[in-house]
């Protein structure tokens, strides 16, 4: 047979020396995870998440270094009516007096009443690091708290940066903790009912949970090279959790196929280490590249995310190939233990005449249409899949606002209270100037004017009564205005105030000086210049996965028809989730169903990301498929049988596999932020149509029609492939549980015994498996 593939000999090894390999595992793990909390998270500031114009405003302001501390304020209005002003001045003495004796606050302002008299707004400065406000805002909250149950016939409350994100804190920090807790339940549930035995569903949670650990300890020492954000962790999580379970599951099912055919421990996990190990092996390299292809988006925040997810899908696929093969073999059948009664029935391998296992009845009727009549086939389904991608050309991208957070808590309500009495504590604009420190005067005048000139201009906010806001640096060199709009930040009168900024009045004012630096920045600024350059990366990054994807899968399957194949599925698939994205969130008609408030837009950073989660993930799915395609084709099946049983024999490992996904990504739908809900809700219909019209109506389409042609390729990537003898159950759809047709039964007088070998340490006969030649 000539030497085994590196995959079979690793198992064989683990196989053989379990307690070697498990030990081995845990103190990879222990040392990973130790070795990362030593180290310690090196978190990116904000100059590595610069990103355009409203990045070097940032920087520009940064320069400054500013003393900015932490603002709070206590807002007084009407509950209803006109608002009495005496009573409303004998509230916020009250509050003053109070916060004024609160360890924490530095000053309190003066009362400052709306223009329109409806509200009296009482100004305070907190003390101490402003990144730690909203943990010491508390005993704050609890002052104002004490005022309001003194004045009933008022509202009294407090709002500000600290307070709102306290108040956020608290509802986003419940909303994860419960996904997180529901996360793990669901995800072994589910595998219970695909396996039907404890063990067995266990095994790959375990694998999924330790790969995870090793990987944030490995992302914590990567952060050293490459600066972490805080969603480094729970992207790890997310993409840990679904590849570990998929590629222990693949393994785990090939391995129990195997047995029920009567093969021996040893024997069954080499075969599982040949076939579905090298799938896994080819997924996980897919994956990866998918993943690198972040790094040209040229943002710190993806370059994070693609280390953070590189790293955990190499642990998976190494877990999956060295402990996985050690566990299986220790367990023995035990990994079928304990059995759930009902369940154990239902998805225990069915066996027939000859102990071969019998053919499953489900996925050859739903495949039916598909080989009987591909080409209708394939034009109602790709069409009705072109029609759900098609809303996505009038895609729009945008930063969520303050208007797109969850309004369940008091903060947010106070904060609408309060824009609306002083539109200029609202949407604002940041004018960042750096200049030598002769011309600060110059630069004061400049800017002075910018504001009159912006406060005559209804796109902007009238100007406070205590004149522009300027701040400038104690060396006279950086200045900064703030310019406030009245509109929400997502608004396209927002968008236009923040051209006009740029376009006409910076330029007419600041922009006459000589030697002097500018920027305009803030939250608009922030999502417009975010949204253009995810559109001017995104072509690279999409054009860098396709054509080393298209390297790999040909070089892998030899076959360009094939690697051709797999890209025009998986773009079909990320075009559908694109469609549907757009479809239920730019408009209002799933706001009820989801609990979210349209913003009329796609969040900025989730296309490009959706795509190379979407498109390794599918991946995934798609090299486990045509694996086993292959493996028949090369065993001797005709293409139309070979595509029959490749999709059958897989259907129910990617169904689980997918369903698992499916629950999971769903649980983030469920969260409070509208951005989470969209990724939540893209990543699991983009799974759910993959797993089920791509897979199981479009691919079988495809090759079906394409023939042979499926495994052209020019002659370099060509290699003579003896012929084998397949090792699964026929599919043949006129009777598809029959195994009286199965070409691997014993009692089949084409089943060349040449072809049979010995097992290894059972003297179980058994067909040598297709991936070993």
């Amino acid at each position: 047979m000539g030497r085994r593939p590196v995959t079979v000999r690793i198992a064989r090894w683990s196989a053989e020396h379990p307690w070697r390999a498990i030990a081995m595992w845990i103190v990879f793990v222990a040392v990973c995870f130790a070795g990362g909390s030593a180290a310690g998270l090196n978190e990116a500031t904000d100059a590595d998440q610069a990103i355009g114009e409203s990045g070097r405003a940032g920087i520009i302001v940064d320069s400054g270094d500013f003393d900015r501390p932490a603002v709070e304020n206590v807002l007084i209005t009407a509950r209803s009516g006109a608002l009495d002003r005496a009573a409303a001045d004998a509230a916020a003495k009250d509050a003053a007096a109070r916060l004024r004796q609160v360890t924490g606050v530095a000053s309190v302002g003066d009362p400052v009443p709306s223009r329109a008299g409806d509200a009296l707004l009482l100004p305070l400065t907190m003390t101490g690091d402003p990144e730690t406000a909203p943990d010491r805002v508390g005993p704050l909250r609890a002052a104002t708290a004490e005022v309001q149950a003194d004045h009933p016939a008022l509202r009294v409350e407090q709002v500000g940066g600290a307070s709102i994100g306290q108040a956020l804190d608290d509802t986003l920090g419940a909303d994860f903790k419960r996904a997180e807790l529901l996360s793990l339940p669901v995800t072994l549930a589910i595998l219970i009912v695909a396996f039907g035995a404890l063990i067995a569903a266990g095994v790959p949670v375990l694998l999924a949970l330790s790969s995870v650990a090793a990987a944030m300890g490995l992302s914590t020492l990567a952060s050293h090279l490459v600066p972490a954000t805080d969603t480094t962790s729970s992207v790890i999580l997310l993409i840990g959790m679904a590849v570990g379970v998929d590629y222990s599951l693949f393994y785990v099912r090939r391995e129990r196929e195997e047995r029920a055919r009567g093969r021996s421990h040893l024997a069954a996990v080499e075969i599982a280490a040949e076939t579905s190990g090298h799938a896994v092996v080819v997924s996980g390299f897919a994956v990866i590249i998918s993943m690198a292809g972040l790094f040209l988006a040229g943002d710190v925040v993806f370059s994070s995310l693609a280390v953070g997810s590189i790293l955990v899908v190499a642990v998976a696929v190494t877990g999956s190939l060295t402990v996985l093969p050690a566990l299986l073999a220790k367990l023995g059948r035990w990994v079928d233990r304990p059995r759930v009664p009902l369940l154990w029935r239902l998805t225990a391998p069915r066996t027939g005449r000859h102990g071969v296992p019998a053919g499953p009845r489900f996925w050859p009727a739903v495949l039916r249409p598909a080989l009987r009549a591909p080409v209708v086939t394939l034009v109602v389904s790709v069409g009705l899949l072109l029609a759900l991608a098609a809303p996505a050309l009038g895609m729009k991208l945008k930063f969520p606002g303050m208007e797109d957070l969850p309004r369940t808590t008091p903060a947010m309500q106070a904060y609408d209270r309060l824009t609306a009495a002083f539109p200029d504590t609202g949407t604002t604009h940041q004018v960042a100037v750096r200049a030598p420190a002769g011309q600060a005067e110059r630069v004061r005048v400049a800017l002075t004017e910018l504001a009159g000139r912006a406060a005559a201009d209804p796109l902007f906010a009238p100007l406070p009564a205590a004149g522009p806001e300027i701040d400038v640096s104690a060396d006279g060199r950086v200045s900064v205005l703030t310019v406030a709009t009245p509109y929400a930040s997502r608004t396209d009168e927002a968008v236009r105030s923040l051209e006009r900024l740029r376009a006409d009045l910076l330029p007419a004012t600041v922009g006459q000086l000589s030697g002097v630096e500018y920027a305009v920045g803030g939250g608009v600024a922030g999502s417009e210049d975010y949204a253009r350059h995810i559109r001017e990366k995104l072509p690279l990054v999409v054009g860098f996965v396709l054509v080393l994807t298209l390297v790999v899968m040909a070089w892998t399957f030899r076959s360009v028809v094939v690697a051709l194949t797999a890209i025009g599925l998986n773009l079909l698939s990320a075009g559908a989730a694109y469609g549907l994205l757009v479809l239920v969130f730019q408009g209002t008609w799933a706001e009820g169903l989801l609990g979210f408030t349209s913003m009329g837009a796609i969040v900025s950073w989730l296309p490009l990301f959706l795509f190379v989660v979407l498109f390794g993930l599918s991946m995934d799915y798609h090299v486990f498929v045509v694996s086993r395609i292959r493996e028949a084709v090369r065993a001797g099946r005709s293409n139309a049988d070979a595509v029959a049983y490749g999709i059958t024999s897989s259907a129910g490992v990617v169904s689980s596999a997918a369903i698992v996904m499916v629950a999971v990504f769903a649980i983030f739908a469920t969260l409070s932020t509208v951005d989470m809900k969209q990724l939540g809700v893209g990543l699991a219909a983009a799974i759910l149509l993959d797993a089920t019209i791509i897979r199981a109506v479009v691919l079988p389409s495809v090759m079906t029609l394409l023939g042979e042609a499926n495994w052209w390729a020019p002659r370099f990537l060509r290699r003579r492939d003896p012929v084998d003898h397949p090792t699964g159950p026929s599919t043949d759809l006129s009777d598809p549980a029959d195994p009286s047709t199965d070409p691997s039964d014993p009692a089949d007088p084409s089943t060349d015994p040449s072809d049979r070998v010995t097992g290894s340490g059972s003297g179980t006969e058994h067909p040598e498996p297709a991936l070993t030649r």
